[in-house]
């Protein structure tokens, strides 16, 4: 499911570099956290969130192969000195 999620974002975003994606694991469910760089997270979710509904659909199929729930979430970093 990582390395997926990674693929896929990667080739969406403008800073490949900065895609940055972790699992939490429990028994039943994971939970993917995926950052991007700032100017590239509208580009993850898309318009009206359709990228992102998209990203969620396939991972639910990868995980539902694995007897597992999985869930998407997209993290906002700020990157503001103040």
């Amino acid at each position: 499911m990582k390395k997926f999620i990674e693929f896929i974002s990667k080739k969406l975003v403008d800073n490949p570099d900065a895609v940055d994606v972790s699992i939490i694991e429990g028994k039943s469910a994971a939970i993917i956290e995926l950052k991007v760089a700032p100017e590239d997270v509208g580009k993850v979710i898309g318009k009206s969130g359709r990228t992102a509904n998209a990203l969620r659909t396939l991972l639910g199929a990868i995980a539902s192969r694995e007897k597992k729930k999985a869930v998407l979430e997209i993290i906002e970093e700020n990157h503001d000195p103040t």
